[in-house]
Order: C-alpha cells, then sequence, then structure tokens
C-alpha cells in the first residue's frame, strides 16, 4: 500500500459552549441534552467520552456577536437558539482536562477583540495545566454586530484584519519564544534561585497595531506556542494559514474542489520554506450512523422532524453578509461582495444558488457535508474522502447530544481501526507531539524560529526585533 492509503485519520469533534452549533434545530430532539451546555458536568462527560473513543481533540468554535443579518434581527437565532446563547470556551479546559490525560483541546479566539498580551498569558497558562493539550483556532471575526458590541463603527476591511493578525502573532510568539529561555526555571531550593534572571529578557515591540514593553509572566510550557489552528480560504487568508498554521479547515461540496485546495494549501507552504506535509487539513462533517444502513436512514428521518433549515439558512445570511430572508425559494442569489466570511461568498459567484438549494444543504440546520450510513459504510466514504483529496481528517460535528457521538464511536472507529485507518491507543506527548509527530515545540522551519531568544549571560537582557510595519 501506499504511504496515502495507509494514513492514519486525525479526528476532532467540533462543538461550541451553546446549544445550536452547527446543526440547528435539534436541541428540540427529546434526547438532545445540549440545553445543558452550561453545567460543567455536560462538558467533563463530553471529554471523557471522546477520550474513550480516542479522539485526537475537541475543537471548540466561538463568535463575538450575534446573528442578526437574516430578517435584519435576532429572534429566529433567540427562537433557535443559533449560537446565542454562547459563552466563553476557554473556562471549560482545565475542568476537561482534569478528568482526561491526553484529549487535545482547540480553543477558538478572535484576536481581533483581545489584547495580545493577556491572551497569551491566558492560553500560556492553559498549557501549562493541560500538560501541553492547548491550541489556538486563529479567528479575525466576520460579523458586524461584533464591532458594534465593543463600541466599532463597523468591521474592518478583510485584508486589514489579516494585516493586523499577522502581528498579534509576531507579538504572541515574541512572549511566548523570546523571553524566557527553556530552562530559565531552576526550583534550586539550596541557593534560593527559583528563576534564573540570566535567563529571562525583556522583549521590546512598537508595530502597526500594538506597543508592548517588558517581561513575559508566565514561565515556559510544555509546548510554548499552542498547537495553531486556522480557516482561511480566501487569498489572503491562505498566505496567513500557510504561513503559521499547523492544522487548517477548509470546505468544499465535491472531492475534487477538496483535493484542488489542498494542492494549493501544500504548494503555497512549500514557498514559504515549510514542509508541506506538517500541515494537517480537515474538512467538517456530519455523520449519521447507526447498526445497518437501513436505521441510520431512519435515525436521520427522525432528526429531520426536529431540525431547522431555516435556522441554518440564518447563520449562513450572517456568514456570507447577505439577508436571505428577502429571496423567493427559487430566486437566484446574486453574488455580493462582503467583509464576512470569502470563502462561504464566494460560492455565490462561482454558482446558481437559490434558497431551495441551501435548504436542501441544511436537512440538519447545518451545511456541511452529511454522511448517512452503517459503522462500515462511514468509515468507506470517509476512507475514500481521505484517499482521494489528500486530507488529513475531520472535524466531526454533533447532531443529537451526546448520542451522535456515541454512535460514532461505537459504530464507525471499530470499523476504521479494522481498517488499519485509526489508531487503538493514544501516543504519548503533547497534542502538538500527538498531531504531527515533530516533538512538543514548533519545528524550526516555522517562522516562530526567528523570534526564539538565545542563552544570554546578562541579566534582564532585552530581546529586540526590528519595529514592525506589518
Amino acid at each position: 500500500m501506499t504511504e496515502t492509503t495507509q494514513k492514519h485519520i486525525l479526528l476532532n469533534a467540533f462543538d461550541m459552549n451553546s446549544v445550536g452549533h452547527i446543526n440547528h434545530g435539534l436541541w428540540t430532539h427529546p434526547r438532545d441534552e445540549s440545553h445543558r451546555f452550561s453545567e460543567l458536568s455536560y462538558w467533563t462527560d463530553l471529554a471523557k467520552t471522546l477520550e474513550a473513543g480516542l479522539f485526537d481533540g475537541l475543537f471548540i468554535a466561538d463568535i463575538t456577536g450575534v446573528y442578526d443579518v437574516y430578517q435584519n434581527n435576532i429572534d429566529l437565532t433567540l427562537r433557535e437558539s443559533i449560537q446565542l446563547p454562547s459563552h466563553d470556551p476557554s473556562t471549560l479546559v482545565s475542568a476537561m482536562a482534569a478528568v482526561t490525560q491526553h484529549l487535545g483541546f482547540g480553543i477558538t479566539v478572535n484576536l481581533s477583540y483581545e489584547t495580545p498580551y493577556q491572551f497569551a498569558r491566558r492560553f500560556a497558562s492553559l498549557d501549562h495545566l493541560t500538560q501541553g493539550r492547548i491550541g489556538w483556532n486563529i479567528v479575525t471575526g466576520y460579523l458586524d454586530s461584533a464591532e458594534r458590541l465593543i463600541g466599532q463603527s463597523g468591521l474592518k476591511d478583510h485584508d486589514l484584519r489579516y494585516e493586523q493578525a499577522e502581528e498579534f502573532l509576531q507579538l504572541c510568539y515574541k512572549y511566548w519564544e523570546g523571553s524566557w529561555e527553556h530552562d530559565a526555571v531552576e526550583k534550586d531550593k539550596h541557593h534560593r534561585i527559583f528563576t534564573n534572571p540570566s535567563k529571562v529578557h525583556e522583549i521590546h515591540h512598537e508595530g502597526r497595531f500594538y506597543q508592548s514593553h517588558g517581561v513575559f509572566q508566565v514561565s515556559p510550557s510544555r509546548q510554548r506556542t499552542p498547537v495553531l489552528f486556522q480557516a482561511g480560504a480566501s487569498t489572503r487568508g491562505i498566505k496567513f494559514a500557510t504561513s503559521h498554521a499547523e492544522c487548517i479547515f477548509i470546505g468544499g461540496d465535491t472531492p475534487e474542489k477538496l483535493r484542488q485546495q489542498v494542492i494549493k494549501i501544500r504548494e503555497q507552504a512549500a514557498q514559504q520554506g515549510r514542509n508541506p506535509s506538517d500541515i494537517k487539513i480537515f474538512v467538517g462533517i456530519t455523520v449519521v450512523t447507526a447498526e445497518t444502513t437501513q436505521r441510520a436512514q431512519q435515525k436521520l428521518e427522525e432528526y429531520r422532524h426536529y431540525a431547522s433549515p431555516e435556522a441554518g439558512l440564518a447563520h449562513y445570511a450572517s456568514s456570507v453578509g447577505i439577508d436571505l430572508s428577502k429571496f423567493a425559494d427559487d430566486e437566484i442569489i446574486p453574488y455580493q461582495k462582503s467583509n464576512s466570511i470569502a470563502s462561504v461568498n464566494e460560492k455565490f459567484r462561482a454558482q446558481q444558488i437559490s434558497k431551495n438549494d441551501l435548504k436542501n444543504q441544511h436537512v440538519l440546520g447545518g451545511r456541511y457535508p452529511l454522511i448517512v450510513g452503517s459503522g462500515h459504510d462511514v468509515a468507506e466514504q470517509l476512507i475514500q474522502l481521505i484517499d482521494s483529496t489528500g486530507i488529513d481528517g475531520f472535524n466531526l460535528t454533533r447532531t443529537v447530544a451526546p448520542e451522535s457521538h456515541h454512535d460514532f464511536i461505537r459504530f464507525v472507529i471499530p470499523e476504521l481501526q479494522q481498517r488499519g485507518r485509526f489508531k487503538t491507543a493514544y501516543k504519548t506527548g503533547s497534542f502538538r507531539q500527538k498531531i504531527s509527530g515533530y516533538g512538543d515545540l514548533l519545528p524550526l522551519t516555522h517562522p516562530v524560529e526567528q523570534y526564539r531568544c538565545s542563552s544570554s549571560t546578562s541579566s534582564m537582557h532585552s530581546f529586540k526585533h526590528k519595529k514592525i510595519t506589518a
């Protein structure tokens, strides 16, 4: 067999600290427990379930703002709980880490509404507490409602948001990698030296968006820099992702489109001096599975009774910045340039799409590819997607919680394992080591390398870089 056909599938559960995440309306199903999302036991039980199923990580989405584009209000958003209410995802990590040993945690944080220092400190602290199991999904935002919440008049230009993101990361790299040498903490009780002063360095940053001077407060964590996730699919977004990200999320409605995106991502990574195989590429999916294909189809019909395609449209409307309620069901929706999610909006330029088309794609209230069948059938389809496109893994959305995760673990995981395509035990090491295999720290080919500090004998030696103009 070739290396491609032997590739082990990477698998994250995809969720959000809210009721409705991707597949909207299913909170009304009598067996769904997502209404308990504000209870800590809901999340600790989920973490234990995922670790028992050998999931690589729990990826938790997040937004700042609300979905108010559809019908120009939030009435449907509130009624159907379309990611509202939603709570801070980082608050969940310590509790879930306490009941697991291996599961990684990819946490979404919008850098547009954070200060680099406070963010870097929080994530370095979490990396310590989890023993190196933290990842960061880097987002720059796409909702005008978020800008109004923080007192701004409107969303920054799409490419300008990425310029700011570049500088945000550069400054975080200085904090995580450039302020403390790896062996700065000695914990020497006899000589009364907890930290060696000669191994801690000030950073000095004067940039277009940020300024910072001083010493980072957190000593080096196991990974230093968290595992970096990104989902940029625009031209500017791909450039950013292939420069920084270790895991990239893509979408596409056909295997060929996915394959072309994979090729493009790996080519651009190579052009930026990175090893293309260092980047792991994920696709979001929804799975309905059962003992047999017939039972899975019956379960799908049951779920459809509770799902809300219209709530899916409301979510989609904010993603593209277009009020879809204004169009008739069979009317072709024209392309309109917006500052929202560029890769989603671009579909209206490339395809003739009506509301009926979108409703058909949102049968479970979500737009991700829907795979239905027995564990055997689902496993075969997942393997085919991996082998035909070159992707590395999947972000599995929930339908009825926690039933859908239990079903996937019971029916699909054993089929993948029997085919040698999914692990039968966790590897040792950090989240980065488990996903990439190249250790706890980012490799020398990553742009973080230029921000790493070197040994110094002078106390509190300044660590400086040229002024960043972005």
